[in-house]
């Protein structure tokens, strides 16, 4: 080593000792520990130094106070066993110094995952054997040096660990300072903290509540914000609050405090001082800020409100220029909210890195920014400070970064700047810190806020049907609103399915409650209604299978449903209802009527219910509507006048353009429900189909009585013999499949639309036709659905009423 390094290291060790001796002279402090430990972080180029002494299981080490970076960045814990392989526990029971560089620390036996790989950990005893040690954490790619090595070990022979302090034993404590238990609320106090609230010692009961109820209400979110474990983070917390006298005149209190992290059997603390404020206070302003932005947060539901809130509270009172509130996520700072809003007005890297309406800033490009978040700690640079041009621009007159603390990590960080060269006021220091914890929080609360509705929208999305089919001779729109209350998801629900033969199925529901179980619950009637429509089933069974499986489930929710099975080639329907709302039907010429039709209870409520069906006739041109009681019914309207104001609002409306009709109808909703709308405009089928059926009696010359029925009717629809021959190859193999392998009756279907002939087949087994893989030359069967499959366009099976129909279509020649 030259002898400028020399004198250089040397210099370095004399200034640590020097800065120790008057910390160890002065008398005990709750947070003298932390003090002593900060010196490895200036002296020793540690990012975290920690004690660990054997707490009230001697097998056990427990970590009784730290500095610097937050412990979990480098896998590091609150406990050891002392009996264990940790360089912690090697040094408590040897008495001797550890010295692992990044190589020996990554093949130490419970090495642990660090940041990076150039970090290095010591672990000194804390004098003889047994009685604990210093741990210290610092990026040195060659371990720590000389100069490092003897810093720590003056600061290990510094420490004094104090014993904690013994319920209602107050004689180690000084007169201002305090200890709070954070697990039971005790709280051991100094006479001066006493004097300050007013209390006399033999009245104080030890509860901390008892000291909260001398704060003035409105102060109360700022202090809890401090008091609270959930609010605190490693570094110190500053705070002004008022507490009302007997006299009745409020008096300023100043609070310092820090969370000592608890250990086994032990529990956390918040250990500090609290002393009168009032002398050196000229106004309330700071403190009505602070209590302005916590009012703000404690409404604020997204993060954009946070980010608006923080604004408010802070660039106009203290003259700003520009405030930016950003996020961490992983190593970039996402920035949510800018003030002011115009790229112009904000530092060229900002702008190069600009992604959609905010910037996306690597947290690398400002090493400044990235120190403070890992520090955790309030800064404030004033005009001419040398920072990355990133940060300078921000406030060349004067820069504040606050890091948001929250739930034991960084949420982000908040940076306020200004243009011109700024004196910083001594109270400005504690308001923004302040600000910061409670904008931290607030934060949090918003985040768990968005991903609770994007979940609840999420499943309220996949619940619902993505999009309306397209249908034949009709068009239908639909439009859902969650209710503004709660978690804004509710049971409404609605569905459009195509049936055969040219039918289609209009759905719309209401499950009781405004919650999670409703709208889960709602998912599982749609899917069943669903499907027992597609099986087939006439409107009245769907219904009743619906209510009888929502019996069931045993649930104790309700729901309620209405049905329309609509035939879109004759202008038919019929409508079923379980306690729902009657459909509303706008005529072709403008007028329109509230439908009576029968209806049943609603679903999951009586076991034996009848659910009549009505009979409905549409013309072209008419609309027919479908709701829910929230777009209808409200504290102040009945139900009656809500459904006379619907079909009202639906007759002076032009249905030409359907989805307008439905917005409309949608404007006068209330929110505190949520609303389903279903509309159908019926438009009638350009073409309508040629159809004809036969029942297939089970005789020996049944399938030669299908061919003979299907040659006379397709002669007479004018189909060419070509095809004529391929329609009754199909015919003979579907009927007789059929009638060998089924039982009951069996139907045959024909129907020609748009150059397009099905023959279907219809029987009583829900069993498909499976077409085989491989056919050998001595078979004798299995080769019917090959020879359909080789001769039409298409060919399938659907469920039709607890059974089946298997279908073939022809192309026609144009």
């Amino acid at each position: 080593m030259s002898e400028g390094a020399a004198a250089i290291s040397g210099t370095r060790t004399e200034r640590a000792e020097a800065a120790l001796v008057p910390l160890m002279a002065a008398p005990p402090t709750p947070d003298r520990l932390r003090r002593v430990l900060e010196q490895a972080l200036v002296f020793a180029g540690a990012s975290f130094a920690g004690v660990y002494t054997p707490g009230d299981d001697p097998s056990v080490l427990v970590l009784a106070e730290s500095a610097g970076l937050p412990r979990t960045l480098y896998g590091l814990r609150d406990s050891y066993p002392a009996a264990g392989a940790s360089p912690v526990a090697e040094a408590h029971r040897s008495g001797r110094a550890h010295w692992l560089g990044p190589a020996e620390l990554a093949a130490f036996p419970d090495a642990r995952r660090t940041p990076s790989p150039d970090f290095s950990l010591a672990a000194l005893p804390l004098g003889l054997a047994g009685s604990g040690c210093l741990l210290a954490v610092g990026e040195h790619p060659g371990g720590f040096g000389a100069d490092d090595r003897s810093c720590l070990e003056l600061i290990a022979h510094a420490v004094a660990v104090p014993a904690p302090v013994a319920a209602g034993d107050t004689g180690e404590l000084p007169t201002d300072a305090f200890s709070l238990a954070m697990d039971s609320g005790r709280v051991e106090v100094g006479e001066a903290i006493l004097r300050g609230f007013g209390i006399a010692r033999e009245d104080f009961d030890g509860r901390v509540e008892t000291l909260l109820g001398r704060a003035l209400p409105e102060d109360l979110p700022a202090l809890m914000s401090v008091v609270e474990a959930d609010h605190m983070s490693i570094g110190d917390r500053e705070l002004e609050f008022r507490i009302r006298q007997p006299t009745g005149q409020p008096k300023w209190l100043r609070l310092r405090g820090r969370l000592l992290p608890g250990g086994e059997g032990r529990p956390a603390r918040l250990v500090g001082t609290v002393a009168d404020a009032s002398s050196q206070r000229s106004d309330v302003t700071d403190v009505a800020r602070v209590q302005r932005l916590a009012a703000a947060l404690a409404t604020a539901g997204t993060v954009k409100d946070v980010g608006q809130a923080v604004v408010a509270a802070l660039r106009r009172p203290l003259q700003a220029d520009r405030i930016a509130l950003a996020e961490l996520e992983n190593d970039r700072l996402v920035v949510t909210v800018l003030d002011p809003p115009e790229p112009e007005a904000w530092p060229e890297l900002w702008r190069s890195e600009w992604r959609t309406e905010w910037p996306d800033a690597p947290v690398r490009a400002m090493p400044t920014l990235a120190a403070a978040l890992r520090e955790g700690r309030a800064r404030i640079w004033p005009a001419g400070s040398a920072l990355e041009p990133a940060l300078a621009e921000v406030g060349p007159g004067g820069l504040a970064v606050l890091p948001l603390p929250a739930g034991g990590r960084m949420a982000g960080a908040c940076l306020v700047g200004w243009d011109r060269p700024r004196e910083f006021a001594p109270d400005e220091r504690a308001l923004l810190t302040a600000c910061a914890a409670l904008t931290g929080q607030a934060l949090l609360r918003a985040h768990a806020f968005d991903a609770e509705h994007e979940l609840v929208g999420m499943l309220q999305r996949t619940l619902l049907p993505r999009r309306l089919p397209r249908l034949p001779g009709a068009v239908a729109v639909a439009r859902y609103l969650p209710t503004n209350e709660g978690l804004e998801v509710g049971g409404d629900w609605y569905d459009v399915i195509p049936l055969a033969d040219h039918h289609v199925a209009l759905v719309i529901g209401d499950v009781q409650g405004h919650n999670a179980g409703a709208a889960t619950l709602m998912g599982q009637m749609r899917t069943a209604l669903r499907a027992y429509a597609v099986e087939g089933h006439a409107p009245d069974v769907v219904v009743a299978h619906a209510n009888r499986l929502l019996l069931d489930m045993e649930t104790d929710l309700f729901a309620t449903c209405a049905y329309v099975d609509v035939d879109m080639e004759q202008g038919t329907a019929w409508c079923v209802r379980a306690g729902h709302l009657q459909p509303v039907l706008r005529h072709p010429d403008g007028t329109a009527e509230i439908l009576q039709a029968e209806g049943g209870p609603p679903l999951g409520v009586l076991a034996q219910a009848e659910f009549p069906m009505t009979p409905l006739r549409l013309q072209p041109g008419a609309v027919l509507a479908l709701t829910t009681d929230g777009l209808v019914e409200s504290a102040d309207a009945d139900l009656d006048a809500g459904m006379a104001r619907l079909a009202a609002e639906l007759a002076a409306a032009d249905p030409t353009h359907l989805g307008l009709v439905a917005d409309a109808l949608l404007g006068r909703a209330h929110r505190g429900d949520d609303v389903a709308l279903l509309l159908m405009r019926y438009d009638g089928m350009a073409v309508r189909p040629l159809r004809e059926s036969w029942t297939v009696w089970r005789v020996p010359e049944a399938a030669r009585h299908a061919r003979r029925f299907t040659r006379r009717t397709l002669r007479t629809w004018g189909i060419s013999p070509d095809t004529l021959d391929a329609a009754l190859l199909v015919v003979s193999e579907l009927v007789t499949n059929a009638l060998v392998h089924t039982g009951g009756q069996v139907r045959l279907d024909l129907s020609l639309i748009n150059h397009r002939l099905r023959l279907a087949v219809a029987d009583a087994s829900p069993r498909s036709p499976v077409k085989p893989t491989s056919i050998g030359w001595e078979a004798t069967g299995g080769r019917g659905i090959l020879l359909v499959e080789a001769v039409s366009a298409a060919w399938g099976t659907v469920p039709v009423s607890g059974g089946k129909q298997v279908w073939a279509d022809l192309v026609l020649d144009g």
